[in-house]
């Protein structure tokens, strides 16, 4: 027998159904606990993760202006099978594909409220959905291809109806999502869907039949039928025969080789996009996606070195649990935010604002998305949500970004602090990339998430950890103090370094943080300024 360094059984009988959610992908909850838990989470405090609606408001129903229906908090605004991870799977499309088969055998539908969609990962699973006789009974009840890849899961579901969008927010109702991603972390599925769980795609159909999240599916049933009895999602979900026979006569290898032959050949419009030739790039200044970014301007052959921080100024402060979706911009561009007034100001009307995803080439888009999240609490502000912060010594409420160009102009250097899990999540690039662009040099943080620890210091910005179980809140530290960062020049991995801080009353707090800079090739990125100035300097030998 094979000796394995550890072991882990399993027992296959104690497995139940799940989805995550609301708010992030590793809160597993049992199927069966979820109706009482999204009702829990709505009293709970935010501070634990919860929505703080008020006990008396919970019960609050809308009847929506275009005659769709009615909604409350838990309500499906959005359903969608999506992404590049679960729906590889021809098991769980297929299974999703016979629920919503039996749903319309039954006379079922999904509220007209429920925007869908279903976006496959894969160009195969049209052709075996197809074959199998089950991509027109998705599209019946909605399920429609938009596209393939990513969608939802970073956002790019669309708007919803102008009368949901009004309800939710005129009534502050926690309406959810539903999608079968990977990724669910506050304000990136929908500004709308403040609620959102993971699941599988045949669960996804069900939670939009249903209409709601609030639902025990073992006792309460998704609808009626056309004689006016109970349909229970028991009576929708396939068994394994029924799966093994769709999977047979539908799935092969010849779909997969038919469907990529020919992938890079694209459709007429991709073929009538112009293309240059020539080793370089041709940057074009008016364009709004792809622009020359700033990382090597002013760029000498000696690198600059560490140079200590003084005088500087904090840009946020910020809990616990602060993801890369927190920081790094991610899902549509909201209409009132520097994003959105860039691109106004440079002749693109609302209709066409787009994505922060698909306008991650434009570097003037994206630092303006930075830390602009909706759901971002800067612990600075009392009771504000979004992208906001306090501009010091002025005392001004101003966007981040806003705030850090100001700094910038002054010449002040900045600090974010933060608690811990500093970036946990999918560490995308640009959590790094557009704080080092709005000016901040050090990250004091309780702890980190790795990888985006790891990726600050590629961006020439200083990991620090507080130590001996001290944080922002306990040192007394409010945002609005200076902060000067000494002896940088000396420092090595894993070393402490003294961190002073004077308030506005003049009195100081010392204390100490430790460098997480853990690799000396780690300590020469941040010497050059981050990897990138780094590999340019040694190409230029």
């Amino acid at each position: 027998a094979p000796v394995f360094s550890s072991q882990v059984e399993l027992d296959l009988g104690a497995v139940v159904p799940c989805v995550a959610g609301p708010k992030r992908p590793q809160d597993r909850v049992s199927l069966d606990a979820l109706a009482p838990g999204f009702r829990q989470s709505l009293v709970a405090p935010v501070a634990e993760r919860g929505f703080g609606i008020a006990p008396e408001k919970t019960a609050t129903r809308v009847r929506l202006a275009d005659g769709s229906g009615e909604i409350g908090h838990g309500s499906v605004i959005i359903a969608s099978i999506t992404s590049c991870t679960n729906t590889s799977n021809p098991a769980v499309m297929l299974a999703a594909g016979l629920v919503a088969k039996k749903a319309l055998l039954r006379g079922l539908s999904v509220p007209a409220f429920v925007k869908t969609s279903l976006a496959p990962g894969s160009r195969a699973v049209e052709s075996y959905l197809s074959r199998a006789g089950l991509l027109a009974p998705l599209e019946q009840l909605g399920f429609s291809i938009v596209g393939y890849g990513c969608a939802t899961c970073i956002g790019n579901s669309g708007p919803v109806s102008e009368a949901v969008a009004d309800a939710v927010r005129d009534a502050d109702l926690v309406a959810a999502a539903v999608l079968s991603g990977n990724r669910n972390f506050e304000g990136r599925i929908s500004p709308q869907a403040r609620a959102n769980y993971l699941a599988s795609p045949p669960l996804v159909v069900a939670f939009a039949l249903a209409g709601r999240v609030d639902i025990d599916f073992a006792t309460e049933s998704i609808g009626t039928d056309k004689a006016g009895n109970p349909v229970m999602l028991r009576d929708l979900w396939p068994d394994d025969a029924e799966l093994a026979a769709a999977e047979a006569g539908a799935v092969s290898r010849v779909i997969f080789e038919e469907s990529y032959a020919d992938v890079f050949a694209g459709d007429e419009r991709w073929a009538a996009v112009p293309a240059g030739s020539g080793m370089r790039f041709d940057w074009q200044p008016a364009s709004t996606y792809v622009r020359l970014p700033p990382y090597f301007e002013g760029l000498t052959q000696e690198p600059p070195g560490l140079k200590d921080v003084r005088d500087a100024r904090v840009l946020a402060v910020l809990g616990d649990s602060v993801t890369t979706d927190h920081i790094s911009p991610a899902g549509s561009i909201a209409k009132d935010s520097p994003a959105a007034r860039y691109l106004g100001a440079q002749g693109v009307g609302k209709a066409d604002f787009n994505s922060y995803g698909s306008r991650r080439g434009n570097h003037e888009v994206m630092m303006r998305g930075t830390l602009a999240n909706i759901r971002l609490k800067n612990l600075m502000l009392s009771g504000v949500e979004g992208g906001m912060t306090r501009h010091m010594p002025s005392g001004e409420t101003l966007s981040i970004y806003d705030a850090a160009m100001r700094y910038k102009a002054e010449k002040v250097p900045t600090v974010i602090l933060a608690g811990k899990d500093y970036g946990m999540g999918s560490s995308r690039d640009w959590a790094a990339k557009g704080v080092q662009l709005l000016g901040v040099r050090a990250v004091i943080a309780v702890s980190y998430e790795r990888i985006h620890r790891s990726n600050l210091v590629g961006m020439g910005v200083l990991p620090l950890e507080f130590v001996d179980g001290q944080d922002a809140a306990s040192l007394g530290l409010d945002g609005n103090e200076t902060f000067a960062i000494s002896g940088l020049d000396g420092i090595g991995p894993g070393c402490r370094i003294g961190v002073e801080a004077v308030r506005t009353d003049g009195s100081v707090v010392r204390f100490e943080t430790l460098v997480r800079v853990d690799a000396a090739v780690e300590l020469e990125y941040l010497r050059h300024g981050g990897i990138l100035p780094m590999m340019v300097r040694q190409l230029r030998g």
